[in-house]
């Protein structure tokens, strides 16, 4: 730690004073305190001074008797890792593998501090023996804390890019229904008005019977020639329009061509009207087809953004109890659905075996090891290649493999992905903590995972008990 020696040092009555306020050192016998307090170097730091930057290395143990430290790290973005504060034992400690600084240190308050650098351990243990066992304490609520903020940043990290995928998903329906509803509103103007032309003509009730049938007949062979047609009849709608004297043949013939008329069924209508009355039946027929086709936008818009809410729940597992009976493909199913907006490039392959049964299992939970697994997948074929997913009954227990055609992970360390913080990613990227919890949520349901790899074929396959009655 940069921390500088006052000029006028304490005297070592206080600095004992000061020492028996810190929470480790409670109950520490008086002469263990004197050799702590005539032996740390003093040091202090004004407010703002930076103390170590991540990766330097590490020295000393420090106890701080006043002020409060900062540690930020810079990796997946300034995150506080760790607050020291008065009365709080840091640094390297005796029996850590500490070896650098893993964040940098801020004074954010004068900083009063004891130091002891590591070549006096070995001293320190032996003349206070009591230090050994605060020691290793101080490391167990260390490693502990440290584990649960980098827990706690993973989940945060897992749940921004599920609502980036959300984000994506949502809004192209959204933004598709407000473009709709936009046009729709001018629309119903316009129909409207040629609706009113169109009471205007007074035609007969047998004209009127015709012109009825004939726009229902072209509604009902609409989404057939919609989806079969290969080729546009717009320019010959449109010249067959101009010939007969319709003003802006433009803006019809697209709604025209779009619902499958041809210029067959406009010589059909041609023979039920004439003159001005064709002009003004031609009006108010497409423009009734657009506001339908505005409508129907619509309606598959909010059909889309309620089949994303629908996935949401039960993804999560909204409203139901913590342990359900699972439906394991059906799970795959809805973790693909939250991970949509990633698949555009991607060939997902199912081999589902038929008749599989549910398991008893926390549904939310293994949904975070689908998840997991398939986002790593996902990462490895960058985007483009192939996933299969397989889900197979092997006696008690229910086998789920994800492959994917990726470079493969390297035999070296294929026998470390699961242990925690460790990854191969840029810093930035992931904590290396989704695989951890893949694996203790897979252990938590007494099944195993295991992985197995080479260049174009990694596998993760998960076997959990199909009535696992004793995992909780």
């Amino acid at each position: 730690m940069q921390l500088f020696t006052p000029e006028q040092l304490t005297s070592i009555p206080d600095r004992i004073e000061a020492l028996r306020r810190v929470a480790p050192l409670h109950g520490m016998p008086e002469e263990e305190l004197r050799w702590l307090a005539e032996h740390g170097l003093e040091r202090c730091a004004p407010v703002g001074a930076i103390l170590f930057r991540e990766g330097d290395e590490a020295n000393d143990m420090t106890i701080l008797l006043h002020g409060e430290i900062q540690v930020t790290r810079e990796r997946g973005g300034p995150m506080a890792i760790f607050i020291g504060r008065a009365g709080q034992i840091t640094g390297l400690l005796p029996f850590s593998r500490m070896k650098t600084y893993g964040g940098r240190g801020q004074a954010t308050a004068q900083v009063w501090a004891l130091q002891y650098p590591r070549d006096i351990f070995p001293e320190m243990l032996r003349a206070v023996p009591s230090m050994v066992q605060r020691s290793v304490s101080v490391l167990l609520d260390r490693t502990r804390e440290v584990t649960r903020l980098e827990q706690q940043a993973e989940k945060l990290n897992a749940l921004g890019k599920l609502a980036g995928n959300l984000s994506h998903e949502l809004n192209n329906p959204a933004s598709a229904a407000q473009r709709s509803a936009a046009g729709l509103l001018s629309e119903l103007r316009i129909y409207g008005r040629h609706k009113f032309d169109l009471g205007g003509l007074c035609l007969a009730e047998p004209q009127l019977s015709a012109l009825h049938s004939w726009q229902d007949n072209i509604r009902l062979r609409a989404p057939i020639n919609h989806t079969t047609r290969e080729t546009s009849n717009e320019e010959a709608i449109a010249e067959w329009l101009r010939t007969h004297g319709i003003d802006q043949p433009w803006q019809a013939a697209p709604d025209f061509d779009e619902a499958g008329v041809t210029t067959a069924d406009l010589e059909e209508l041609s023979q039920l009207m004439h003159g001005a009355s064709l002009g003004v039946v031609i009006g108010q027929f497409a423009s009734s087809l657009r506001t339908e086709r505005m409508a129907q936008a619509m309606l598959d818009s909010t059909t889309r953004i309620f089949e994303i809410i629908a996935a949401i729940k039960d993804y999560s597992y909204m409203d139901q109890a913590p342990i359900q009976d699972v439906d394991v493909p059906q799970s795959l199913e809805t973790t693909l659905a939250m991970l949509q907006s990633r698949l555009g490039k991607i060939q997902v392959e199912r081999r589902y075996a038929p008749d599989l049964p549910r398991i008893s299992a926390y549904g939310s939970e293994l949904n975070q090891v689908w998840t997991a697994i398939l986002e790593n997948a996902l990462d490895a074929t960058e985007g483009i290649g192939r996933i299969v997913l397989s889900v197979k009954q092997a006696g008690e227990m229910l086998v789920i493999e994800i492959w994917d055609n990726g470079p493969g992970i390297p035999a070296a360390i294929q026998n470390r992905i699961f242990e925690p913080f460790f990854t191969t990613k840029a810093p930035g990227e992931g904590l290396g903590l989704g695989l951890d919890t893949v694996q203790r949520i897979v252990r938590r349901h007494r099944g195993t995972v295991s992985v197995q790899s080479e260049p174009d074929s990694t596998c993760f396959q998960v076997r959990l008990p199909i009535e696992p009655l004793q995992a909780y």
